[in-house]
């Protein structure tokens, strides 16, 4: 049966940024797919939350609480989840994000910490869980979560575009080094109705004109995403590397322009 081939029975997954938003969807759906999931963020209420709808699928849940802004934290997910589960079979490097700001006022720091929050981190993960994946499977998966930001240009998206942009090109490089036994492909989500669009959501006037600009004609919710990380880590995808998928609902423009001034 071809739905076989989206199963992840007995797998063992790791998801940072996973207290809520995009992680956590990816997280529950990975539990859904039949896969035991490490659950990494700074909230621990918010973990045991998602935790327990883990656990509510019949999977297991371990929950790490760390502030994942910092490369060494996510490098100890992995042998975490080897410690928990016994292996470790697929790792979504999902925490990253940085506000919007004019180009004159974004600093090095700025692009330095962007880089480092959305880049450095994921690599560390996946540079820690390659032996122990090769060790104790033999083989696994790597989705890294970028942006539709890291390929369209907007005002204001200077430190976060190009963090993106440069993670998306990690995910083709890592690919590469990583073949055959280790696959390694992305995501870049367009507007997803998470916390981080709140205002978006309850506001019509900012709403309608943004679902009005995507070619979809809404804005996406988070399992839209974690349908596309399940098929990724999934046995489904076992001939793609290196590609991106673009969940966007069609986007070719930003769908929400930043408030900054011409100069």
């Amino acid at each position: 049966m071809i739905l076989d081939r989206f199963r992840l029975d007995g797998q063992v997954a790791t998801v940072t940024g996973a207290g809520r938003g995009l992680g956590a969807a990816i997280a529950v759906a990975f539990a859904e797919a039949g896969a035991d999931v490490v659950i990494a963020a700074r909230t621990e209420s918010q973990l045991d939350e998602v935790a327990e709808r883990i656990r509510a699928t019949g999977r297991r849940a371990h929950v790490v609480v760390a502030d994942l802004a910092h490369p060494e934290s996510t490098a100890g997910l992995a042998p975490a989840a080897v410690e928990a589960f016994g292996k470790l079979d697929i790792v979504v490097n999902n925490v990253g994000g940085t506000m919007p700001a004019a180009l004159t006022d974004t600093s090095a720091k700025d692009l330095k910490d962007a880089f480092t929050f959305n880049v450095a981190t994921a690599h560390a993960l996946t540079t820690a869980a390659v032996p122990l994946m090769l060790e104790h499977s033999g083989g696994g998966s790597v989705i890294n979560i970028t942006s539709t930001m890291g390929r369209l240009a907007g005002r204001g998206f200077a430190a976060y575009g190009t963090a993106k942009a440069a993670l998306a090109h990690y995910t083709r490089l890592a690919a590469l080094d990583l073949c055959p036994r280790i696959r390694v492909n992305a995501i870049a989500p367009g507007s997803i109705l998470t916390s981080a669009l709140d205002i978006v959501a309850s506001n019509d006037d900012l709403r309608e004109p943004m679902e009005k600009a995507t070619p979809m004609r809404r804005l996406g919710d988070p399992e839209d995403i974690a349908a596309a990380a399940v098929y990724l880590a999934s046995p489904a995808a076992s001939y793609l590397t290196g590609k991106t998928l673009e969940v966007d609902g069609g986007l070719t423009f930003p769908n929400l322009d930043m408030p900054f001034p011409d100069l």
